[in-house]
């Protein structure tokens, strides 16, 4: 067996997972981190705390699932993109517990930005790791990060990203969970707006906010606050939420089509699992995983170890 292990330690979730090259099989393991009710997120020594409690658990939790094992490599999170700059200390959780145990057995240890391993995660999860080897879009939509990129092969990265589009202020994911928190769900609320928008018999016309292809969604927030005010039904503001941001996505879209026509369209990032965007996005060329490799996950960071080693041997 060649079992490779991956860590993602981001500003939600503590993750981590095996991955068999061989079977093709992933085993993971997820815990979103504690927010107070009524808060917008946590704070980044917080996050920390609760990831180097958590990971160790985790890893046992999943050894335990598949029996003891053999890794060929760890792979791991390290920063949130490729960007120059970019750094959370979060990820430093999961990185340096991949230093370590590729140390201690001799193997490894390859790193990624946690936008490179959203993005694996959605090939794997919708069986199209083929595209590695070509040319292809990608979406990384989440509370972080509302971006278009352009994919290609690198030998030592699997494959590089540019950034084409992304949203000028409020991410697409921060939209959704401020909007669920005014609404009393939790954080994060995508899951929950979700099931709430679903229930909404309302009709919106939306035109979004965009630029050169790249949307603003600080309006969503300020109307969303208005409607409340105004004594709208919370499935309504929840549906014009959800709504405004796929009219985002979608002329992101659109744009996108129109430059690099006939390629593939590859989402990822937790706010992809969405009802409502799925349904409005998806055409011949959109690629999207099952919903449990949308949101943040170890699986790409395992898979990408598992390319990377293969490439370097």
């Amino acid at each position: 067996m060649k079992i490779y292990l991956g860590t993602d330690t981001s500003c939600y979730t503590t993750s981590a997972a095996f991955y068999d090259a061989e079977s093709g099989k992933a085993y993971s393991e997820r815990r979103l981190l504690p927010v107070k009710p009524g808060e917008k997120g946590i704070r980044q020594s917080d996050a920390v705390f609760h990831h180097t409690a958590a990971l160790p658990e985790m890893i046992r939790a999943l050894t335990a699932r598949i029996g003891s094992v053999s890794l060929s490599a760890v792979g791991a999170s390290d920063r949130p993109s490729n960007i120059a700059g970019s750094y959370m200390p979060c990820f430093t959780v999961g990185a340096g517990l991949a230093a370590s145990i590729a140390s201690l057995n001799g193997i490894p240890a390859y790193y990624q930005s946690h936008q490179h391993g959203h993005i694996a995660a959605a090939l794997f999860g919708a069986g199209r790791l083929d595209l590695i080897d070509t040319t292809f879009l990608a979406f990384h939509i989440s509370g972080g990060t509302t971006e278009a990129v352009f994919c290609k092969p690198d030998h030592q990265a699997v494959f590089s990203c540019e950034r084409i589009l992304y949203s000028t202020d409020l991410k697409a994911g921060q939209a959704i969970d401020r909007t669920g928190v005014m609404l009393g769900l939790p954080f994060p609320s995508g899951r929950a707006l979700d099931e709430l928008s679903l229930q909404s018999e309302k009709r919106f016309k939306i035109k979004p906010s965009v630029k050169d292809g790249c949307p603003s969604l600080s309006g969503v927030q300020n109307k969303v606050e208005k409607m409340k005010i105004d004594g709208d039904a919370d499935c309504d503001i929840a549906l014009f939420c959800i709504e405004s941001v796929s009219a985002a996505i979608k002329a992101m879209r659109d744009a996108l089509k129109e430059k690099y026509p006939g390629l593939p369209i590859v989402y990822s990032g937790g706010v992809t699992a969405n009802t409502i965007l799925r349904r409005e996005l998806s055409d011949a060329e959109s690629i999207f995983a099952p919903p449990e490799y949308t949101g943040d996950n170890a699986v790409g960071a395992a898979v990408l170890a598992a390319l990377k080693h293969q490439n370097h041997n």
